[in-house]
């Protein structure tokens, strides 16, 4: 049995439903599960043999939940820099048609290091290019986030509507709607893991409706209900997205959902950016939750998402960093940061707090996934604790309101950051893989990808 005590933080934030903030906080973990919060000393018996951790100058939260991402996008940044959503998939398309494992294995392996040391403990990703040939990519990515340490949540993507029918993707990008149904399944009995306090979870989810055709759409649904696993995909995140359904299917992106039986409170959605009242209406009847990804919104110029309607509505939010290459970064707690930026520059200085923004990114990205076991510190909940260090530089001054502080001042790196009660970062620095060969391997690839040799600038 192993057991560990966070000790004599600044403040621990629960998140639990009463919102409840403890100075001076201390967590005790046994075997991966919290089984003691509280402000003063935990019961002698269950101190017994535990290894203790000094909270001091910290301000622990719930490990963050990262819920959009597409981890094979890491390697190739800094591209189409001023297209929006339709002319930045078209330049990067051909790229990414030269997918291998060895190519998402090292990207994965960068983007989840990445946000682990943001203070993500679990994520998701979103796969959906699957060139012929380029090998078994949904393993690589597991395999990689089992070496990093985080919680697994993988979508097994897809896409069947290429451009000679009318989708944005290129034909050799696509694949058989018959294939995509039969790999997907084989992927959810392989790798879905659906066990109390699961490191690795599969969800399905069919591109967006401008690359996976109508039956796609509708039987990735049917098959998601009866393996009994979560559904998402892209939606109205431009108007040119909105304009290509109101074309092809004679109704908005929600409304073109509803229709294939795509909502529900298995299913969330990515972007969310362009809804109608009715709309929002809509997704809040089914329980649907929504993936808020702020930056990358911002960065592809497609909208700022009405985030503070679809809270007020009853809606389930989360956070999501998106892809490295529409985000160009893998910081999740500067995604809460952002997301309390665009809901004010969208509704004014009181649409959102600095808590509540914190709270998307914990209990609301757990809510997306449908986790009842994360997003909080309380007993029983699984042991994912993140601890922000505030007496340093970027955070003079937050003495205030040091919890705040962690969200208005400068994202930082987390200082500790436990998994299921491991730790994957200690002390500033990954715990579990060496930070340095990473960089170099990620680097090493980004070349090849580039078309330079090792030699090149």
């Amino acid at each position: 049995m192993s057991r560990l005590l966070i000790s004599g933080c600044e403040a621990v934030v629960t998140m639990d439903d009463a919102g409840t903030e403890l100075a001076g906080g201390s967590i005790l973990l046994e075997d991966g599960v919290i089984r003691w919060v509280g402000a003063g000393v935990p019961p002698a018996a269950a101190m017994a043999g535990a290894e203790v951790l000094g909270g001091r100058g910290c301000v622990a939260i719930p490990g963050l939940v990262n819920t959009h991402h597409h981890l094979y996008q890491t390697l190739t940044r800094a591209r189409a820099q001023q297209h929006g959503l339709f002319g930045w998939l078209t330049e990067l398309y051909p790229v990414w048609s030269g997918l291998d494992a060895e190519w998402v294995r090292v990207a994965a392996a960068t983007g989840l290091a990445e946000l682990a040391l943001s203070g993500c403990a679990t994520s998701t990703d979103h796969h959906y290019v699957f060139p012929a040939g380029a090998g078994d990519l949904l393993e690589a990515e597991v395999e990689a986030a089992q070496e990093i340490g985080l919680r697994f949540h993988p979508c097994r993507g897809s896409m069947d509507l290429g451009a000679s029918k009318g989708g944005l993707p290129p034909d050799k990008l696509v694949q058989d709607t018959d294939s995509v149904l039969a790999e997907t399944e084989r992927a959810v009995r392989r790798f879905h893991d659906p066990s109390p306090g699961s490191m690795l979870r599969v969800a399905i989810a069919p591109c967006s409706p401008f690359s996976a055709s109508e039956r796609l759409m509708r039987e990735s649904a049917v098959l998601a209900r009866r393996l009994g696993v979560r559904l998402h995909t892209h939606i109205a995140e431009t108007a040119d997205e909105e304009a290509f359904c109101l074309d092809r299917f004679g109704c908005r992106p929600i409304e073109l959902l509803e229709r294939l039986g795509f909502l529900g409170d298995d299913v969330w959605l990515a972007h969310a950016v362009h809804l109608s009242g009715e709309d929002i209406r809509s997704v809040a009847a089914a329980g649907t939750a929504i993936a808020h990804c702020p930056t990358s919104n911002l960065r592809l110029g497609s909208g700022m998402a009405p985030i503070r309607e679809l809270l007020d509505a009853g809606v389930p939010v989360g956070l999501g960093v998106d892809g490295a290459a529409s985000n160009d970064g893998g910081h999740l707690l500067g995604e809460v940061r952002q997301a309390l930026l665009v809901a004010r520059g969208r509704g004014g200085p009181g649409a959102m707090g600095a808590r509540e923004a914190l709270r998307l990114g914990t209990r609301g990205g757990a809510a997306c996934l449908g986790r009842d076991d994360l997003g909080s510190i309380e007993p029983g909940k699984r042991g994912d604790v993140a601890m922000f260090d505030v007496s340093g530089l970027a955070t003079a001054g937050v003495e205030a309101d040091p919890v705040a502080g962690i969200v208005l001042a400068w994202p930082q790196r987390v200082r500790h950051l436990l998994v299921d009660g491991r730790f994957v970062v200690r002390d500033g620095a990954l715990a579990t893989a060496d930070e340095a060969a990473l960089a170099a391997d990620a680097h090493r690839m980004a070349r090849r990808i580039d078309g330079r040799s090792e030699g090149g600038r």
